[in-house]
């Protein structure tokens, strides 16, 4: 067993939104472990937000690994700096390499957790990942084989600050969402293009239910905006469009306001499911025991009869693409109505 508690502990995790996201059962979990240790976790500077007011930890520290920090160089700079520290203990939750890279030449006491293949003979305690668990149960499981016996948390959790629940505010005033309007979020986007359900078949979707009495709200980053305008042209009833207005903790904010939230597999399905709102979300190639929805308060919809194209295990292709053509409009709504239903939202 490793002694984590009264210590200055680094926790650090360099890879994708949903990915960070899935972290946050780890990070309660590790604080109810360590309650009197200094907890600082090194985050994307682009992601920080998933963390920044997370009061299970004591600091976070970022880089901008795909920008100014994306260099040997900078990366040596980072772990220079994070030396400075005098961390007693150095816990890495992924094997990314430019993680990994950073850990390594780290000066700390104790350094634990996974890591790049190559850098294995620099750590003093490794702990495999078991990739047959959800991967919020992976990193969970990190804690098991350090000998962490209480694994209670709550769940994904993503706290947003004051100015983002005010930013979600101001928005939802300005764009005449009154506070007795019901609201159906739509999460269209995926940075993987075989995890993408039609944008036509999204708004039919999203006129069904603005039909019944519902605003639909359509969520998403920058990059989404060409697929939601997609939609909106497909479109009979007219949506709120908030695709590009939030960061991340803004649109932790904003999704709070939402009845439901209809999305494909993705990072902000994730941020949704922080928030503790129910989610019908939409999988094809992905595999949901592995990368689902971490919530009793979700219906995965898949295609039936299933497809045989898919790869599988913990890849994200399609030979055909017939795991989400196959996926119909009657099966979502059908889930849709029944989880509004269950929460007694549905009317």
């Amino acid at each position: 067993m490793v002694e984590l508690n009264g210590k200055k502990i680094l926790v650090t995790f360099l890879m994708h939104l949903g990915d960070l996201t899935l972290t946050t059962p780890f990070i309660h979990a590790l604080r109810k472990a360590a309650p009197d240790s200094h907890i600082t976790m090194l985050v994307d500077e682009k992601l920080k937000d998933v963390v920044l007011f997370n009061p299970y930890l004591d600091e976070v520290v970022t880089i901008d690994k795909k920008g100014r920090d994306n260099s040997i160089l900078a990366l040596i700079a980072c772990a220079r700096q994070l030396s400075k520290h005098n961390f007693d203990v150095l816990i890495n939750l992924h094997p990314n390499e430019r993680c990994s890279f950073i850990d390594a030449l780290t000066n700390v006491k104790l350094r634990i957790g996974t890591t790049h293949s190559i850098f294995k003979w620099r750590w003093d305690v490794f702990t495999p990942l078991d990739r047959s668990m959800h991967a919020a149960d992976m990193y969970l499981d990190v804690l098991t084989q350090l000998g962490v016996k209480n694994l209670t948390h709550n769940g994904l959790e993503i706290f947003p600050g004051e100015r983002h629940i005010e930013e979600a505010n101001t928005f939802w005033k300005e764009h005449g969402v009154a506070p007795e309007d019901k609201l159906i979020g739509f999460n269209i986007g995926s940075a993987v293009v075989t995890k993408r359900w039609a944008p036509e078949r999204f708004a039919e979707v999203a006129d069904h239910f603005a039909n019944s009495g519902y605003k639909v709200v359509y969520f998403g980053g920058a990059m989404d905006e060409e697929m939601v305008q997609d939609a909106v042209s497909h479109m009979k009833t007219t949506p709120v469009i908030a695709t590009g207005a939030f960061g991340i903790g803004g649109l932790a904010a904003a999704m709070r306001r939402c009845s439901l939230i209809i999305t494909n597999d993705s990072g902000p399905m994730h941020v949704a499911i922080s928030q503790k709102v129910p989610i019908v979300a939409m999988y094809g190639p992905s595999n949901p025991k592995l990368y689902g929805p971490y919530t009793k308060d979700a219906v995965i919809v898949t295609a039936q009869p299933p497809c045989r194209g898919c790869a599988g295990g913990m890849k994200h292709k399609c030979s055909d693409m017939q795991c989400m053509t196959r996926l119909t409009v009657a099966q979502v709504i059908t889930a849709a109505e029944e989880m509004l239903e269950k929460h007694s939202k549905y009317t």
